[in-house]
């Protein structure tokens, strides 16, 4: 009598429950011609049970029943987390309002008033499978989305952490991990600067360990490398202010940016530097200076000002350095641009 309409691949699952037998035997048997898996029940409770342990697709429900009346059982239906996105359609000879109003508030989805027509079940039970089709495919689709943005946001969190390893790359020196070279010329621009407006004293010392080419000669590449870090390490730890900058110059060299700081001061600095190397107690036998690394350091300060520039200053360093080896090394000279 009726065509065929659809063949799914997954045979959906329509629950008939009605105290009529009559019904349940029409429409199981339109149903199953639609190609839908169908369960029957003549009583409520039943019915409720079977649904809370499989929910079906779709349930098609009387109000008038023995024991639980529909209302009930489509309140039970709702208010299980298994069940409760279970479309229901009251199929009923009750024909007020009243109770059409009641079927929707306790949550159904569609009414369909007997005697029905079985075309009009056929295409309300249809509507309400494909309503569910449309909700599963865009909970997909939302969870494909959710899935898709945690996976763009852990890209996002690993290129964060991937701009700052390059950032510090950029400001730091690889072999010592201090502040390499470009980051100390910067701050020394900074520094300048603001020296000038606040018109402070600002000092500089370069180091220089003493003989380095003859540990490496004597030691090894890696050997020197290990030294270098330890050296650097320990000057880091001697400057304690948050301001105060260490930075490897190259080479051997280290260079450190005292802000607010006199002469006086920065060679006391520099002393405390040349002591904790001193304690390191590295062995260096080929020294001339001593058995142990050592390390010479030139001092300067100035109150940065249009007749200097930040070139002097670094010169100025750099002669005080000079005049420390010079004097035997291990040692720190302080020197000023104005001698």
């Amino acid at each position: 009598m009726f065509e065929q309409e659809r063949s799914p691949s997954k045979k959906e699952r329509i629950m008939v429950v009605d105290d009529q037998l009559d019904n349940l035997d029409l429409l199981s048997t339109i149903l199953n011609l639609q190609g839908y898996k169908v369960e029957v029940f003549d009583r409520g409770k039943p019915a409720l049970e079977t649904a809370q342990t499989k929910p079906p697709d779709v349930m098609l429900l009387d109000i008038s029943m023995p024991e639980m009346d529909g209302f009930e059982v489509c309140r039970r239906i709702k208010n299980h987390p298994h069940t409760k996105d279970t479309p229901i359609i009251f199929v009923s000879s009750l024909n007020e309002v009243g109770n059409k109003t009641r079927a929707f508030r306790c949550g159904g989805s569609d009414y369909i008033t007997k005697p029905f027509q079985l075309e009009e079940v056929i295409v309300r039970v249809e509507n309400q499978l494909q309503i569910s089709r449309l909700k599963a495919e865009l909970e997909a689709k939302n969870t494909r989305l959710e899935q898709e943005l945690a996976r763009c946001q852990i890209v996002e969190e690993k290129l964060l952490q991937l701009n700052q390893k390059l950032g510090k790359l950029a400001t730091i020196d690889s072999l010592t991990q201090i502040a390499n070279r470009r980051t100390f010329e910067e701050a020394l621009i900074r520094e300048w600067q603001r020296g000038q407006r606040e018109k402070q004293d600002l000092s500089l010392i370069i180091c220089d360990i003493d003989h380095f080419k003859l540990y490496n000669d004597t030691y090894g590449h890696q050997a020197g490398d290990v030294c270098l870090r330890k050296v650097a390490q320990a000057i880091l730890n001697t400057v304690m202010r948050p301001a105060d900058l260490v930075a490897r110059y190259g080479g051997e060299e280290f260079v450190v940016i005292l802000p607010q700081t006199p002469a006086n001061n920065a060679l006391k600095v520099a002393e405390k530097i040349r002591l904790q190397i001193e304690q390191l107690s590295l062995p260096h036998p080929q020294s001339s200076v001593s058995d142990r690394v050592s390390i010479s350091l030139g001092v300067t300060s100035v109150v940065p000002q249009p007749k200097y520039t930040r070139k002097q200053l670094l010169f100025t360093a750099d002669k005080a350095l000079y005049q420390a080896k010079k004097q035997g090394r291990n040692r720190a000279v302080l020197e000023t641009l104005e001698s």
